[in-house]
C-alpha cells in the first residue's frame, strides 16, 4: 500500500501535470500488472506501457511522483516496480517503540515479628 504520508498536498498546480498525460484516458490496467501475471505476458503488457510514457509530456513529473511517494505498484514515468526501487534509498525500519520500563517491585517491608518470650 502507498504511504500517503509521502503524498504532496492537495494543492491544483501539484497535479496538473496529470491532465497532460499521455495516458490519460487510456485502460489502467496497461500500467498495473494482475496478480499472477508472468513471463511474456508481464513483459509485453509492461513495454506497452512503457511505450506509451516514452513520448509522454510529463514523464519526468509522473517519475517524480512515483519516487516521491514510494509508489510500490505500476509503470510509472516509464520505470517498473523494480527500476524505481533501484533508484530508491532503502526504507529505515522505524525503530521500535522502547518497551515499557517495568516498575521495581517494591520491596515490602518484613513484618514485624513480637519480641521472643524470655
Amino acid at each position: 500500500m502507498t504511504d500517503v504520508s509521502r503524498l504532496p498536498g492537495a494543492f491544483e498546480e501539484s497535479w496538473s501535470w496529470q491532465v497532460r498525460a499521455a495516458c490519460r484516458g487510456l485502460d489502467g490496467n496497461l500500467f498495473f500488472h494482475p496478480s499472477g501475471e508472468r513471463g511474456e505476458a508481464h513483459q509485453e503488457r509492461e513495454a506497452a506501457a512503457k511505450q506509451v510514457c516514452a513520448g509522454c509530456p510529463v514523464r519526468a513529473e509522473c517519475l517524480r511522483h512515483a519516487l516521491e511517494a514510494r509508489e510500490h505498484y505500476g509503470v510509472w514515468g516509464g520505470l517498473a516496480e523494480d527500476e524505481r526501487a533501484a533508484l530508491l534509498p532503502p526504507v529505515r525500519p522505524r525503530p521500535a517503540a522502547a518497551p515499557a520500563r517495568r516498575r521495581p517491585r517494591s520491596r515490602r517491608p518484613e513484618p514485624r515479628r513480637a519480641p521472643a518470650a524470655r
